[in-house]
């Protein structure tokens, strides 16, 4: 049996996504805390529930720790509502819902065995901008 998909509302053509700065400010508290494999996916035509999926690695737990404490100080500087973090303490598995965009912070042990990407291979990635240096 399927599961029956509530339809989202449509967002006006000519209006930017309100999640845009958002998700941009979510890259860049990713990348300043040097996050490995950043990827972000456009879900918006796949998924009833969020419109981007942020996907980084971290190199251990300490790292993922400090990957989501930067996340929910952007978060809260931007008063953007949080829905749920999900930090199971030595999971290696991180998440953390903004509705609109949700982001996975994984040790490479974890990202290697869920393979996200694999799962959503047909959302659309978007381009991010090279890191200097």
């Amino acid at each position: 049996m399927k599961a029956k998909r509530t339809k989202k509302t449509a967002r006006p053509a000519s209006k930017k996504k309100p999640s845009s700065k958002l998700l941009e400010l979510i890259v860049q508290a990713l990348e300043s805390k040097k996050a490995e494999d950043l990827r972000v996916l456009d879900v918006s035509r796949l998924s009833s529930i969020t419109d981007y999926l942020v996907l980084a690695t971290g190199n251990s737990e300490p790292h993922l720790r400090a990957l989501r404490i930067e996340l929910e100080r952007v978060l809260d500087e931007q008063k953007a509502g949080v829905l749920g973090v999900d930090t199971t303490k030595g999971s290696g598995w991180i998440v953390v819902d903004v509705f609109e965009v949700m982001i996975h912070l994984f040790t490479q042990e974890n990202r290697d065995k869920y393979r996200m990407e694999l799962l959503w291979k047909d959302a659309p990635e978007l381009a991010q901008p090279k890191r200097a240096g």
